[in-house]
């Protein structure tokens, strides 16, 4: 049997312990010890990545916010639908997640962060999105920590609030696309969504193509064209 091979340590802002793992060719975030994202259950992170493509395939040049870079998944399906002019923004709080994709993961999707459309903002994306022009987005789409609540950094409930979904919807152009993986249905959070203005619809997400059932969900919240 071939070991857990731990790659590499750090620790969160709130004072976590973040590790990396490989095994088989298989990665995993841990924290504290905890699963957080694997390679091998990484359909939800694609699904998120895939349901901004209707806010992409339009002619031009489009802009999008990736906020959390985890395993690269997500970059990898915007990629996937972006045009050649697209700029994709890749916001991340921990630079060694970063440093993790380029360095230990770079046959995974660490090779992606050479692409010359993608460009990384490390730090709190709530200040990436606060220095953000109005309008200036085509998508946003947020794995950040467990969705609505919070297991990484207690701090980024901010972004599912009123204000933080406010702020959100000001910095996407009208007809754009915020997305949202959350770990477990949240009916207050979607009904949030609403009362900010988007059209909001829950999506179900599995963890692997083949599972029967659907582990997470992911929030799509549309900003009226008009």
């Amino acid at each position: 049997m071939k070991p857990h091979i731990k790659l590499a340590e750090t620790r969160t802002p709130d004072g976590a312990r973040l590790t990396l793992h490989e095994h088989d060719g298989s990665y995993c975030i841990r924290l504290d010890g905890q699963d957080l994202m694997h390679s091998d259950t990484s359909a939800s992170e694609i699904l998120l990545g895939e349901l901004a493509s209707a806010q992409l395939a339009k002619p031009g040049p489009v802009r999008v916010l990736i906020g959390g870079m985890g395993l690269g998944y997500t970059l990898k399906a915007v990629l996937a639908k972006a045009g050649p002019k697209a700029v994709v923004e890749v916001g991340e709080l921990m630079p060694e997640v970063v440093d993790w994709n380029r360095n230990h993961m770079a046959t995974l999707n660490g090779k992606l962060l050479h692409d010359p459309r993608v460009k990384v903002r490390l730090g709190d994306v709530v200040e990436t999105l606060a220095r953000a022009r109005a309008e200036s987005y085509d998508a946003i789409l947020l794995d950040v920590d467990n969705g609505p609540t919070p297991m990484v950094r207690a701090g980024n409930v901010r972004l599912y609030g009123p204000h933080g979904l406010a702020v959100m919807k000001s910095k996407l152009r009208p007809g754009g696309r915020l997305a949202i993986w959350s770990a477990a249905p949240d009916r207050s959070f979607e009904a949030r969504l609403r009362t900010a203005g988007f059209i909001a619809e829950a999506v179900p997400a599995r963890l692997f193509p083949t599972a029967k059932r659907s582990a997470y969900v992911i929030y799509v919240g549309d900003k009226p064209a008009a």
